[in-house]
């Protein structure tokens, strides 16, 4: 029997916001996104409690409370940590069954070639509204020219892929971060890709500690680079990411929690507090993305 494929069931119109960056952590058998290691370090570091694996329709519900849609992800990476991912097909078939709240990302190990080429193509026709990789965990440099199909093969689609760019909290406190290293997520790295693929929106994930300021001119210069603001409570946010989201890229800066590493009560309590003007509050919680997603 054929998979389902997704379509929007979204009342855009209703919603309050769209979180552009949440995690199916674990999926209908059972199967983690990472290795024991890794969530026992990630819990640590992000301080949750155990069983706290984020599943496709538990994530669904706690968005419908907050009455907002999210961007829902994993990230396949079995050849950089030796890990099969958790299903993306049970992600996806989950976000068709809370096609009300959520919107799937799919992915691909970059590392695997031409079969990566093939994943795009089959999660398209399974209705993905766009791509999310992690440089650091897939061990790649997104600038290296073997990895340009995929995102030729994107771009054609017309969907948007967004990249994690700076620090991450999966492996710190580990010996040697369990293997991921920092440099592959430089936003420097994209600067490169948005040059070469003009036609492709491209979003740098999180705020890009230590690479803030060169994120900021990245989206300042290249009108296909967006940033989400996930990953750090907004109270963390330096002086000059409030700025510019305040100013040049007030069209250009997204909604996003990272949940449930982050949840949505906090993100966005604390961003509340930040003196954000009451005009740019609408186009980051929603407009923005809204328009990003082809909405």
């Amino acid at each position: 029997m054929a998979a389902e494929k997704y379509e929007y069931g979204i009342d855009f119109d209703r919603i309050a916001a769209i979180d552009i960056h949440t995690h199916v952590e674990v999926d209908g058998h059972g199967h983690k996104a990472y290795d024991d290691e890794l969530v026992d370090a990630v819990g640590r570091y992000f301080k949750r409690g155990p069983g706290a694996l984020s599943s496709v329709d538990a994530l669904a519900d706690e968005y419908r409370r907050h009455n907002t849609a999210a961007v829902v992800f994993t990230i396949d990476a079995r050849t950089g940590m030796r890990h099969v991912p958790n299903s993306i097909e049970d992600l996806i078939a989950g976000a068709v069954r809370n096609n009300d709240v959520l919107i799937p990302f799919g992915t691909v190990d970059p590392l695997t070639g031409e079969e990566a080429v093939h994943g795009v193509h089959k999660q398209l026709e399974l209705g993905v509204k766009g791509f999310k990789f992690h440089p650091s965990l897939q061990g790649f440099e997104p600038n290296d020219r073997a990895y340009y199909p995929i995102y030729s093969a994107i771009a054609d689609a017309g969907v948007p892929a967004l990249f994690h760019t700076g620090q991450t909290g999966i492996g710190s406190g580990l010996p040697g971060g369990h293997g991921v290293k920092l440099r592959y997520s430089d936003p420097m790295l994209l600067d490169d890709v948005a040059a070469d693929f003009p036609e492709l929106t491209i979003v740098m994930a999180h705020p890009a500690v230590p690479w803030v300021d060169a994120q900021i001119a990245i989206a300042t210069h290249k009108a296909n680079v967006y940033v989400d603001l996930s990953g750090w409570s907004p109270k963390y946010f330096p002086e000059n990411l409030i700025r510019y989201t305040n100013g040049p890229l007030k069209h250009k800066m997204l909604f996003g929690s990272d949940y449930p590493l982050i949840t949505p009560d906090r993100w966005l309590s604390d961003f509340a507090k930040l003196p954000i003007k009451d005009e740019v509050r609408p186009l980051v919680l929603k407009e923005n993305a809204a328009k990003l997603l082809g909405l």
